[in-house]
């Protein structure tokens, strides 16, 4: 087989790619750290520093968790049934309405067992998923999950956003210890470089103070607390416009679908017994207008005639309902301040491209992380040594390997008028339908069930010499060896900047990073 022929070459070409990225990573370092602290000097004064939060903590509060979405939520639950007294509050206790967050991977399903939530996903008629559908050009191919070594009631989840956070809200506030309430964090409140907790305005327009000697913040994709606590570098790169198809049967039932349409991709998955969600991704940050019509247009000219035959008329219907919403997709690497008394987590933390589905899976993987570093906890009073030892949260690389691969896999499945990243996206679509280890690994990174950094690289890089191995046979030619060297080029040219961005040490030597080996402060 031709992709035996060149496993070789591309680990050899991750190695090479490690060593370059390595050290620029050493030698950008010192910069940063000093740009960073700056900033972080300037952006301390729009915390409060009138707060009257002492050490001993009167409140009566271990942690207040900001926000109660899916990241919020489950802290709030795992924490609570570690008998931590916690107190949530969250901006909006509706229940949320929203066209991303409803498919739940493998991986972060089998965190919500080990943190016991799985009945979270019952009676809210989610739909079990066991893999992918890929569509390109006229041809599909089935991905499957590698569930075998798993129970049978492992697999995928899709369902309504809204509903999978009020079950975990209603389970969160059952806990005696947990409270849970309306209100909107307006700044945290800071004595001599420590977070104290936080000041909020409750519904009625009340300003209070909560204190407690954690405050970890989870107030999603638009947070307004953490250029505090991190150097966020948030960027755009697509919309999603979202429908709701009713009365169709996927072609692969109980299966995420995704079309290497032109311009960019198209998912299609169950999120109910009786409605298929779709996402139809629109490069950039504009999109057509919905009002006057533009939008629906750009969906029955441009996107309805590469949707599959047996969507094509739910597709259509949809879009004369009207119901049409549009959403950023942001993605934003992992870049804290280590602050004492404070923690990010979930979207306000880190985001990837949502095309992968990943986002809840390294919301669950981290507070796994975080449970099991606060359980040996005696006292968290001492700021500065628990900021010390938390730092050690930061070196798992399970979320910056379901981000890489995020942006990696968005950049590949878009269309582009590049010769050879067409020829990567080819290569992309006919490695996967090879089977066998060539899809199972690649699958097995994407359902958060082999979360290996490495693993990732080899298969990227495995299906960039595929590429290649396709244009030299069976006879190379001069033009065509330039356009592999230049397939090469582009792989890396899309991987390395994200693997950077990630961070390197982190990525792929998280034992040589000192927080990696702290133990828990002792009193």
């Amino acid at each position: 087989m031709v992709i035996d022929q060149f496993l070789l070459a591309a680990f050899l070409a991750s190695l090479v790619g490690y060593a370059l990225l390595y050290i620029l990573r050493f030698k950008n370092e010192n910069d940063r750290k000093t740009s960073a602290s700056k900033v972080r000097n300037e952006r301390v004064k729009n915390l409060i520093n009138n707060g009257e939060c002492r050490p001993e903590n009167r409140s009566g509060t271990d942690v207040i968790i900001v926000g109660a979405g899916v990241a919020g939520a489950a802290l709030a639950y795992t924490l609570g049934k570690d008998a931590l007294r916690v107190r949530v509050i969250e901006r909006d206790l509706t229940e949320p309405d929203r066209i991303v967050g409803e498919l739940l991977q493998p991986g972060g399903y089998l965190k919500l067992l080990e943190l016991g939530l799985e009945d979270c996903v019952e009676e809210i008629d989610a739909q079990r998923v066991f893999g992918y559908a890929l569509f390109k050009d006229g041809r599909n191919t089935r991905l499957s999950y590698p569930l075998e070594k798993f129970n049978s009631d492992v697999s995928g989840r899709s369902f309504h956003n809204g509903r999978f956070i009020q079950r975990m809200r209603k389970k969160a506030a059952s806990l005696s210890n947990v409270q849970m309430e309306q209100g909107t964090v307006t700044s945290l409140i800071e004595e001599n470089g420590t977070i104290k907790g936080v000041q909020y305005k409750t519904k009625s327009g009340e300003e209070l103070k909560a204190c407690a000697p954690l405050t970890i913040v989870c107030d999603g994709c638009f947070s307004n607390l953490r250029r505090s606590l991190c150097n966020p570098k948030v960027e755009v790169q697509s919309c999603f416009v979202g429908l709701v198809l009713e009365n169709c049967q996927l072609p692969f039932p109980n299966h995420g679908h995704v079309v290497l349409a032109n311009p960019s991709p198209i998912l299609f998955y169950p999120n109910s017994s009786t409605e298929v969600r779709c996402l139809v991704d629109v490069p950039g940050q504009k999109v057509p207008s919905i009002a006057n019509g533009e939008m629906a247009k750009y969906l029955k000219t441009v996107v309805a005639p590469q949707v599959p035959p047996e969507l094509h008329d739910a597709f259509i219907s949809a879009i004369d309902q009207g119901s049409i919403r549009t959403m950023l997709n942001r993605s934003m690497p992992a870049d804290p301040y280590p602050t004492p008394g404070a923690l990010l987590m979930g979207d306000a933390f880190n985001m990837r491209h949502p095309l992968t589905g990943g986002g809840m899976t390294v919301a669950l993987s981290d507070i796994v992380v975080l449970r099991d570093l606060l359980r040996p906890l005696q006292d968290m009073n001492d700021a500065s040594a628990l900021c010390k030892y938390l730092e050690s949260f930061y070196t798992f690389p399970v979320a910056s390997t379901i981000n890489t691969l995020a942006g990696a896999l968005y950049k590949v499945f878009c269309a582009s008028p590049d010769q050879a990243r067409k020829e990567m996206r080819d290569a992309c679509f006919d490695y996967l339908a090879l089977g066998g280890v060539c899809s199972t690994g690649p699958v097995g990174l994407l359902s958060g069930l082999n979360p290996r950094p490495l693993s990732f690289v080899l298969h990227f890089f495995a299906v960039a010499i595929y590429g290649v191995g396709r244009l030299l046979l069976p006879l190379p030619s001069p033009n065509r060896l330039w356009l592999g060297a230049r397939l090469i080029s582009g792989a890396s040219a899309i991987i390395f900047p994200i693997i950077k961005a990630e961070g390197v040490r982190q990525m792929f030597f998280p034992a040589t990073v000192p927080a990696y080996y702290r133990v828990p402060p002792v009193k």
